[in-house]
């Protein structure tokens, strides 16, 4: 088997396994998208993956991705290119030039340097927010204590629409008391987005309501280094 078809049956085999995971939750296959991280990987390496019917990626930063997807996105028109990673405030502008949805809103400065953004270009994109669930002081994301304040600023000042909240939940815990603990904060904020789950737990995250998880090892295999 060529490095090109065993890339496309690992996207066939985690395609399947979230749909049996949905359906072993109750839930619609069709209602987790799949969001394929190709952080670290060239375009050499995505084409295969786009040539298996795959339209939903995943960047961690905005100059990396600048450097690839342009050229992708003419090539492929109908692909959505999703932020997953810590976005910085002076990269906002490329950031919404680029990308269709930022699952990594965690303070006010992001927000507004996003809004701005979004007014001046006239783009409305998919947005989520980071909840630090674990409240590691390394890791981004805002502590759970202060959503609500953040989400009142996007909604009501920033006229912001907020699709659903996201999590990276610590290597050391329990995954699913983070999946379920964000799915807690998402009820009662009335957020109905779910982005959780990687590679090493994405069926665990299916069964805890995850409506996008974010899968990359899984499919291309291991990383190179940087």
């Amino acid at each position: 088997m060529t490095p090109e078809a065993e890339t496309a049956a690992r996207l066939a085999e985690t395609q399947l396994r979230i749909a049996l995971a949905a359906e072993a939750a109750g839930r619609a296959a069709a209602d987790v998208r799949l969001i394929v991280v190709s952080k670290t990987f060239g375009a050499a390496e995505i084409i295969p993956v786009l040539a298996a019917g795959q339209r939903i990626f995943g960047e961690n930063r905005v100059q990396e991705a600048k450097a690839k997807w342009p050229a992708l996105k003419a090539e492929y028109p109908n692909l959505e290119l999703h932020l997953i990673g810590p976005l910085q405030s002076n990269k906002a502008k490329e950031a919404v030039e680029l990308f269709d949805a930022i699952h990594s809103i965690d303070r006010e400065k992001i927000a507004r340097a996003l809004a701005e953004e979004m007014k001046k270009q006239g783009r409305r994109l998919e947005l989520f927010v980071q909840v630090n669930t674990g409240e590691e002081p390394q890791k981004a994301g805002v502590p759970p204590s202060e959503l609500p304040t953040l989400l009142a600023l996007c909604r009501d000042e920033l006229q912001l629409e907020i699709t659903g909240l996201m999590c990276i939940p610590p290597v050391d815990e329990e995954a699913a008391l983070h999946f379920a603990f964000l799915a807690k904060l998402a009820a009662e904020n009335g957020l109905a987005g779910l982005s959780m789950g990687m590679s090493d737990d994405f069926e665990t995250a299916v069964a805890f309501g995850a409506t996008h998880v974010r899968v990359g090892s899984a499919i291309f295999g291991s990383r190179p280094n940087p």
